[in-house]
C-alpha cells in the first residue's frame, strides 16, 4: 500500500515538472518573437508582414551620406533663362535677326516730367516706340496716355503698381494684369497683347496663364541701364555697343522718386541717329515680333 502511494507521488511530480518545462519554453519563444514584432511596428505600424520584413532588411544597407532624395531634392523655381528656353513662343527677348530692325521700348510711363521729354524727342525724330505703362500712373496722367496714342506709339502692360510679380498670389497677379489692361483699353480701344513684368521678373505659372490669354511676355536683350543714374555717354554706349538686328532696347521714361532720367532724354536722339546711319529701321514691338497690334 505504501509502495503504491510512493509511485503515485512520483508520477505527479513528473507531470508537474513537464508542465513547468513547457511553460518555460513557450515563454522563451514568446520573448524571441516579441522584439521582432515590436521592431516591425516601429518601422511601419501599418505595414504588411512582407513590407515589414523588407523595411527591416534595409537596416543592413549602407545609408545615403547626404540624406534621402526627399530631404535633399526640394523643388525650386526655374530661372529666367530656363523659362525663356522652355517658353520660347511666349517669353520673348528679341525679334528675328534676318531684318535690320530694332525696337525702342520705354518702361514705367507715364510720369509728368520725363515721359513728355521722351515723347518730344520721338516726335521730332519721327519714331514710333513701345511704352509699357503702369496702371496707377495711367490714372494719374491720362492726358499723357492720350498723347501717346495720338502720336502712334504702341502701349503694353507693365502691371498696375509695379509689383514684383512672382511674390504675388495668383489672384493678385491676375488683378494687376486685368486692371491695367482695362485702363489701357479705355484710351486705345484694344486690350494689349504684350506685357513686360516689372524688373523683368515672372514665374512659370504666370507665363502659363498669360499664354492662355494669348499674351506675350516681352523683355529685352539690350539694357541701357539708364536707371542707374549714368551719364548720357554711358547710356548711349550701353545701347550702341550691344545692339544688333532684332534687338529690343530697354530704356525708361519714368522712374521712382528722385530718379533722374535726363541721360535717357539726351542719349535718345544720338542713339536714333546712329542706328539710322547704320541702316537700321526703328519699329514698335508688334512690328518687330510680327504680333499684330492687339487683341480686340
Amino acid at each position: 500500500m505504501k509502495l503504491r502511494w510512493i509511485v503515485i507521488c512520483l508520477v505527479i511530480l513528473y507531470l508537474c515538472a513537464g508542465c513547468t518545462q513547457n511553460t518555460k519554453q513557450k515563454a522563451q519563444q514568446a520573448e524571441q518573437v516579441k522584439p521582432k514584432t515590436q521592431q516591425a511596428e516601429q518601422v511601419e505600424p501599418n505595414a504588411k508582414p512582407e513590407q515589414a520584413k523588407i523595411l527591416q532588411n534595409e537596416s543592413n544597407t549602407p545609408n545615403l551620406i547626404d540624406g534621402s532624395e526627399q530631404k535633399v531634392r526640394k523643388p525650386h523655381p526655374l530661372s529666367l533663362a530656363d523659362l525663356r528656353k522652355k517658353y520660347r513662343s511666349t517669353f520673348l527677348l528679341n525679334g528675328p535677326s534676318s531684318k535690320r530692325e530694332v525696337a525702342l521700348t520705354f518702361d514705367d510711363a507715364p510720369d509728368d516730367k520725363f515721359t513728355p521729354m521722351v515723347l518730344d524727342v520721338l516726335k521730332r525724330e519721327g519714331v514710333q516706340a513701345t511704352f509699357f505703362l503702369v496702371g496707377n500712373r495711367i490714372e494719374a496722367h491720362p492726358e499723357i496716355v492720350k498723347r501717346m496714342v495720338r502720336e502712334g506709339h504702341l502701349l503694353g502692360n507693365h502691371s498696375y503698381n509695379h509689383a514684383n510679380l512672382p511674390k504675388l498670389s495668383d489672384a493678385d497677379f491676375r488683378e494687376q494684369v486685368i486692371k491695367t489692361d482695362k485702363l489701357i483699353s479705355q484710351y486705345t480701344g484694344y486690350t494689349p497683347n504684350i506685357i513686360r513684368p516689372p524688373y523683368g521678373n515672372i514665374s512659370e505659372g504666370q507665363i502659363q496663364w498669360l499664354a492662355s490669354q494669348k499674351k506675350k511676355v516681352v523683355n529685352w536683350n539690350v539694357d541701357s541701364l539708364d536707371w542707374k543714374g549714368l551719364t548720357t555717354e554711358q547710356v548711349e554706349t550701353n545701347v550702341l555697343a550691344h545692339v544688333k538686328p532684332g534687338s529690343i532696347i530697354l530704356q525708361h521714361s519714368g522712374g521712382g522718386k528722385g530718379e533722374d532720367l535726363t541721360c535717357t532724354v539726351e542719349a535718345l536722339p544720338r542713339i536714333i541717329k546712329q542706328l539710322r546711319d547704320d541702316g537700321v529701321k526703328l519699329v514698335n514691338v508688334a512690328e518687330l515680333l510680327d504680333l499684330g497690334i492687339a487683341i480686340k
